[in-house]
């Protein structure tokens, strides 16, 4: 766990932004990390310590919990992915106009990413 700790910290010491999405009865269901830059969304999502997945969408990417495209992609041990994430190298200088949005309360202690249209 110690890792996984150092992991996160790691995370957000790059600008990662979480939020924990909860189930009807409140209790957490996964830990979700996102960063925005240079024109793409670096995405983690922990649902225990053995199942974890990271993701790198491109920013024009409607539902980057669900993406159509996805640039890079991994799966594992919510260690192994931290550390896959923390060793991705930054992508190319931005192309096209940088994704924005924020994090939505949907409802019952659940959020959601939203796209800035505009």
């Amino acid at each position: 766990m110690y890792d996984i700790t150092n992991g996160l910290q790691a995370l957000v010491a790059r600008d990662f932004q979480f939020a924990h999405p909860r189930d009807a009865d409140g209790g957490i269901v996964a830990v979700v990390g996102i960063r925005v830059h240079r024109g793409v969304f670096d995405i983690l999502q922990l649902f225990g310590e053995h199942d974890a997945d990271a993701a790198r969408v491109p920013g024009d990417e409607p539902d980057v919990l669900f993406p159509k495209k996805v640039l890079w992609r991994t799966t594992g041990s919510a260690r192994e992915v931290i550390n896959e994430l923390l060793a991705l190298s930054d992508p190319a200088p931005e192309i096209g106009t940088p994704p924005t949005g924020c994090w939505v309360p949907t409802h019952a202690g659940r959020t959601a990413w939203l796209a800035a249209s505009a």
